[in-house]
């Protein structure tokens, strides 16, 4: 099966932009208590019930390195190789693996918890439905996914990367649909950083 245009996309894009990304965002848990704070909690939940767990997009890696010092047993995926470079360089001790979103390996409900940290901001909206699917597949009963976007309501096309900004009432709607039981709803200010408001979004797996 043909891989989707905007997978092939988003890897072009983040291999080009891979060394700027670091020098602009490689610091990034520094400068945001509230998103700590966000990651804390999720990690102190995964801990009840401890398991594997995988961040989806993992960038440079920084969010991956980050929990995996909270003590969770965790992996990032990485669709650019660029990027994956960095994190393995920066992060050793971390495991990473290249692979998208649309087709995870991991066998059916076997994590306890799944992290998508401003990736399904590539994600078209027609190809979410498909996504959250497949984290639902993946989780345990009971497994906790994380999720972190822009809100708003218009794209933004950058270096060639599209940004898709969205309402965290759609993307509930479109999460409870796939098995999963809402948790947590929390959206803050712009600030320096990013100018729009942040979404954070707990949910449960459930079974269909």
């Amino acid at each position: 099966m043909p891989e989707p245009t905007f997978v092939t996309e988003t890897r072009d894009g983040y291999n080009a932009f891979a060394a700027e990304y670091q020098q602009l965002f490689g610091d990034i848990m520094g400068r945001n208590h509230w998103e700590r704070l966000t990651l804390r909690g999720f990690a102190e939940s995964v801990r009840a019930a401890p398991g594997p767990v995988i961040e989806v997009g993992a960038g440079t890696g920084v969010v991956t390195a980050f929990l995996k010092d909270l003590g969770l047993d965790i992996t990032g995926l990485e669709l650019s190789e660029n990027m994956l470079e960095i994190a393995r360089r920066k992060h050793p001790r971390v495991p990473f693996t290249t692979g998208s979103m649309t087709e995870l390996q991991q066998p059916g409900h076997s994590l306890a918890g799944l992290v998508a940290w401003y990736s399904i901001i590539h994600v078209p909206g027609e190809h979410l439905p498909a996504v959250f699917a497949e984290f639902h597949r993946v989780l345990r009963p009971g497994g906790l996914l994380l999720l972190a976007f822009q809100v708003g309501n218009e794209d933004l096309v950058t270096r060639d990367i599209t940004f898709r900004r969205r309402q965290p009432a759609g993307v509930v709607a479109l999460l409870r649909e796939a098995g999963f039981e809402l948790e947590l709803e929390t959206v803050r200010a712009g600030d320096g950083t990013e100018k729009t408001p942040q979404a954070y979004l707990v949910a449960r797996s459930g079974s269909l």
